[in-house]
């Protein structure tokens, strides 16, 4: 993507205020469970726009054993899935939906990865709505360390029953 695409993109800021969800609302919106619940938080979630997806990434995490055992990284497929899971809790929250319905994660573009997510880094994963037609879902989503943006990618989801 690029960065004039980006720059667009507002993230709920300023003419819209968004909710904060604990972790009891995600997990009522969310059937993922403990170790594939990626978001711990999240921030600025403003109904049909756009959220903030906090993960507090800890040693104890289940892949870093093997994913570095001498240099832990995050699994890039674990950052994307945290993008989804932040952008089916934009969905979910939007449509006011509640363990009824899934949000099935369709396709991923335009992957890029930039710096490493190591344990005790604190991901933020900003997610916007760029389009929406009936049961499908595009978001522009972007992860963010303290040193940096760490990945992008946009992703389709679908609400299913």
């Amino acid at each position: 993507m690029s960065d004039e695409v980006m720059e667009k993109i507002s993230y709920g800021a300023g003419q819209h205020k968004g909710v904060t969800l604990d972790i009891n609302a995600i997990m009522q919106m969310l059937p993922h469970r403990y170790p594939f619940l990626l978001v711990d938080k999240v921030q600025n979630c403003v109904a049909g726009h756009s959220a903030v997806g906090i993960k507090n990434v800890t040693f104890n995490e289940p892949y870093f054993v093997g994913h570095f055992p001498k240099k832990p990284i995050m699994p890039g497929v674990l950052i994307i899935e945290a993008m989804a899971q932040t952008s089916a809790l934009v969905v979910m929250h939007t449509l006011g939906l509640a363990e009824e319905k899934l949000v099935y994660f369709m396709s991923i573009e335009e992957a890029k990865f930039r710096k490493p997510v190591i344990p005790g880094d604190t991901l933020e994963i900003h997610v916007q709505k760029m389009k929406s037609r009936g049961a499908v879902w595009k978001f522009m989503c972007e992860a963010h360390i303290s040193s940096g943006k760490s990945a992008e990618a946009i992703v389709t989801a679908m609400i299913v029953e």
